[in-house]
């Protein structure tokens, strides 16, 4: 009798396995209803637009904070002058490019390219560091200019006083009216008289002047503000010497300077460059020039 009782039981624990093997429960969404749903949907988008926005203003605070830079550049023919935050004045030459970057302990300028002329606004607490190559120039309150050429760069202070180091070297101070060669072994200094200055600055008129350099050395000068070059044809007319003041926008003043005074003839080609030639004969009549 008692083993009868135990199988009907085993029997009735079989069967309610069985039972609850074949109970499936109901999807979530048929719990959750539809009104239910589309808050949660419409709450999930609205955090993540929330999380991606927050992401976009904090990138953009890290950038400006952690760079912050604000980049200049000039066309050929191009000359810019900049107002900087701080009160100074930041002035790019023809195809130049300068990086200015500053913040509560600082003032720095990165000359990229080109040549960059500066008036400084008088600030002890933030010095004023121009990097160009392996040189930095820091100043107070001053103004100055620099040259980056082929394999130097050429500082001229004009007011004031800055100090500059290139790599290992001690900084050396530079004050009105002198000048440095940097190189990134050697830092020279010059002692530049007033025409001196005056010519390596005259680019802030729009001017270029020549004070008895060759004509190499003057086409140079002009060519960094042509898009079509002026050329040399001829070696006997490289070595030849020029001198006058002349605008930059303007290049026919200086061709037809050429041809009055040397024995030079220029050519003009059909996309806008200028070939030099020797010219045996004399000078030509002030209105027989080649070019115009």
């Amino acid at each position: 009798m008692a083993f009868a009782r135990a199988e009907a039981a085993w029997e009735a624990t079989e069967r309610l396995k069985s039972a609850a093997a074949d109970v499936t429960l109901p999807p979530m969404a048929a719990i959750v209803s539809e009104a239910q749903q589309r808050r949660l949907s419409r709450n999930i988008m609205i955090a993540a637009a929330v999380s991606v926005l927050l992401f976009i203003v904090a990138a953009i605070v890290t950038v400006r904070t952690f760079s912050g830079v604000d980049r200049y550049e000039t066309g050929i023919g191009e000359i810019r002058d900049i107002a900087l935050d701080d009160g100074s004045s930041l002035h790019l030459n023809s195809d130049s490019e300068a990086e200015v970057r500053f913040t509560a302990n600082g003032r720095k300028v990165r000359i990229i390219r080109g040549e960059a002329s500066f008036d400084v606004a008088h600030d002890t607490r933030r010095p004023f560091d121009v990097e160009a190559r392996s040189a930095v120039i820091r100043a107070v309150g001053t103004a100055f200019n620099v040259r980056m050429r082929p394999s130097l760069v050429e500082l001229t202070v004009t007011n004031g006083a800055v100090t500059v180091r290139s790599g290992d070297h001690v900084g050396q101070r530079v004050s009105a009216g002198s000048g440095a060669v940097i190189q990134p072994r050697s830092i020279a200094l010059t002692k530049l008289g007033p025409r001196l200055i005056n010519q390596r600055t005259a680019w802030r008129e729009q001017m270029v002047e020549l004070d008895g350099e060759t004509i190499e050395q003057a086409t140079d000068e002009f060519n960094r503000y042509r898009t079509a070059p002026i050329l040399i044809g001829d070696n006997r007319v490289s070595a030849l010497r020029i001198g006058g003041r002349f605008r930059i926008t303007d290049s026919r003043e200086f061709l037809s300077a050429l041809q009055m005074s040397l024995p030079v003839r220029a050519v003009a080609g059909e996309d806008g460059s200028v070939m030099l030639l020797y010219r045996d004969e004399g000078p030509v009549a002030p209105d027989s020039g080649s070019v115009e």
